[in-house]
This record gives structure tokens, C-alpha cells and sequence, in this order.
């Protein structure tokens, strides 16, 4: 695992130097928002019933790309983290994600450079089968995903870019060992005797080669109204090559003034690892389980800084 943290600190690293090197270089393009979404209804003797609730979103994504003679390097920090609260009930979180990757690419010909790319992905906190609240189902570091890949990238403008890597080695990491125990995310499970007890605990890494294919599009497609949107499939060689891993995301940002914002932002995601667990009747009892289409939408008004 110090190999882990340690290729997490480099990024941040990375991140701090091309900062920055940006504030001075007009090599660079630098673009972000940053906002605080928040909802909240207070009902006294309503006739027609419901709950007060509380919600907030905080939200930040920044691209820094630097272009100069046959060189290329882009960066993505995206994150989020939002909270709920229904009546006196505990809150639980809405939103919870971090997405970090960096890029160089050397220009071949064209419009195609050959390309390295390093890309981390995990959440902040705890993860819970909502309603029930005691049953964990992913933590701060599980999971999380290590990207490396090396291939071809085509950029035929500042607005698109198509990575296409036969040579891509992704790390899952299950900082949990309930979790790693139970074989969450695709890690071997523990094992246990005849009596039930643990004979040797589950695995807190799976390590897959494969195949990736990235497409990233930021635009203003309209004044005041900017859309990105990324696409990610993954092919594992070794294992089942044929379900591939894919993670589609959205967000459109509307500006309503210099800091009033609305942002739409949807996730889909379907990695064959993924064991999810459905309850048809809510009565306890395991009804289906195995990997599902999962699909997230946020909307939110607020305050926000564009940049």
C-alpha cells in the first residue's frame, strides 16, 4: 500500500507544480467552476403533508492544459461532495467524488500525439445501503482506481480528445477489509473453515491489463452555458475482455450571473466487478444480486465562481 500513497502524493504534486508554472506560462489554458448548491424546505401545519430537508453540494472542476511546440499536458481535478438531511434523520451524503488524471502526449503527425496518461479515482467517506444505515458498502480508498496507460491520442482542437491505449494497467484498491472481506469491487474474498471462522482475509487489490478508450469534450455551446462531458470504456484482457467497464459522465453549467450558477450533472456506470445486491420487498432477505447499469443525476442552483 506505500506504493500507493506515495504515487497519490507525486500527482498532488504534479498538481501543485503545473499551478504554478500556469499563473506565468501563456503556454497554459486554465478553466474551472467552483459552486455550493444548496436546498432547503421548512413546512408548520401543512395539510398536505411532507418532511423538512436540508441539501447541499459543493462542487469543483478546474482543467489546466499546456500546449507548446510538440508538447502537450492536460489535467482534471474533478470533485464533489454533497450532504441530505430529511427531518431529524442523521444525514446521509447525496454526492461524494474524486477524479484526478494527468496527460502528456508528443505530437506523431497530424492531429495524433503518442500519449501517457496517470488517472486516480476514489471518494471521501463512508457509503451505506440507504435506508439501512448499518450495512457499509464503500469507504474513503474503497474503492479506489489507478490508471496507467500508454497509446495514441487524437486532438483535432482544444475541444475534443480521443485516447485510444492498447496498453492500459488499472489497479482497484479495497482500503477495507470488511469490504475486502466480503470481495467488494472484484477482490478475492476472505476464507473461511467449516466453523465459520476467518482463515485468511480477502484481498485489498485487484490488478487488471487491458484496453482504453477516453473521449473528453468541453465546450460553450452556448453564451453562459458550458458543457463537458467524458466518456471512459476499459477491456480487461485477461478476464472476461468482453464486458467492458464503462463510466459516462456529464455536467452542463449555466450561468445565471457573475455568481449565481445552475449545474446538471449526470454519472452512468457499469463495471462488471461491481456485485450489487437488491432487496425487491425490504424485508431482509437478499432477493438478486450481481452487476447493474447504476445511474446518477444532481441538479443543483447556487453560488458559484467561474474561471
Amino acid at each position: 500500500m506505500k506504493r500507493v500513497y506515495i504515487l497519490f502524493v507525486a500527482m498532488l504534486m504534479s498538481y501543485s507544480s503545473f499551478a504554478q508554472e500556469a499563473a506565468v506560462d501563456t503556454s497554459w489554458k486554465r478553466s474551472g467552476i467552483f459552486g455550493l448548491n444548496f436546498t432547503q424546505v421548512s413546512l408548520s401545519n401543512w395539510a398536505a403533508g411532507g418532511q423538512n430537508s436540508i441539501s447541499g453540494i459543493a462542487l469543483f472542476n478546474y482543467t489546466a492544459n499546456y500546449a507548446k511546440g510538440k508538447n502537450n499536458w492536460d489535467n482534471v481535478i474533478d470533485i464533489a461532495y454533497g450532504l441530505t438531511q430529511n427531518g431529524k434523520d442523521d444525514a446521509i451524503k447525496s454526492e461524494d467524488k474524486i477524479d484526478l488524471a494527468t496527460k502528456y502526449g508528443r505530437h506523431a503527425f497530424k492531429h495524433w500525439y503518442y500519449t501517457a496518461l496517470l488517472g486516480f479515482k476514489t471518494q471521501f467517506s463512508k457509503g451505506y445501503n440507504y435506508p439501512n444505515d448499518s450495512v457499509k458498502i464503500s469507504n474513503f480508498m474503497a474503492p479506489a482506481y489507478f490508471t496507467i496507460a500508454l497509446g495514441m491520442d487524437y486532438k483535432p482542437n482544444d475541444n475534443f480528445t480521443l485516447l485510444i491505449a492498447p496498453v492500459t494497467g488499472r489497479i482497484t484498491i479495497v482500503n477495507d477489509q470488511d469490504l475486502a472481506d466480503a470481495g467488494a469491487f472484484g477482490v478475492d474474498a476472505a476464507e473461511y473453515n467449516a466453523l465459520g471462522v476467518k482463515t485468511k482475509d480477502g484481498e485489498t487489490s485487484l490488478y487488471e491489463f487491458g484496453a482504453l478508450l477516453k473521449a473528453v469534450y468541453k465546450k460553450d455551446v452556448l453564451e453562459n452555458v458550458t458543457l463537458m462531458t467524458k466518456l471512459e470504456l476499459f477491456s480487461n484482457y485477461i478476464d472476461n475482455p468482453q464486458n467492458v467497464d464503462v463510466n459516462w459522465e456529464v455536467l452542463i453549467s449555466m450561468k445565471v450571473n457573475k455568481y449565481i450558477t445552475a449545474t446538471l450533472s449526470t454519472q452512468l456506470i457499469y463495471d462488471d466487478n461491481t456485485i450489487l445486491t437488491i432487496d425487491n420487498n425490504s424485508d431482509g432477505i437478499i432477493d438478486e444480486s450481481g452487476p447493474r447499469t447504476q445511474f446518477k443525476e444532481v441538479l443543483g442552483v447556487g453560488l458559484a465562481y467561474k474561471f
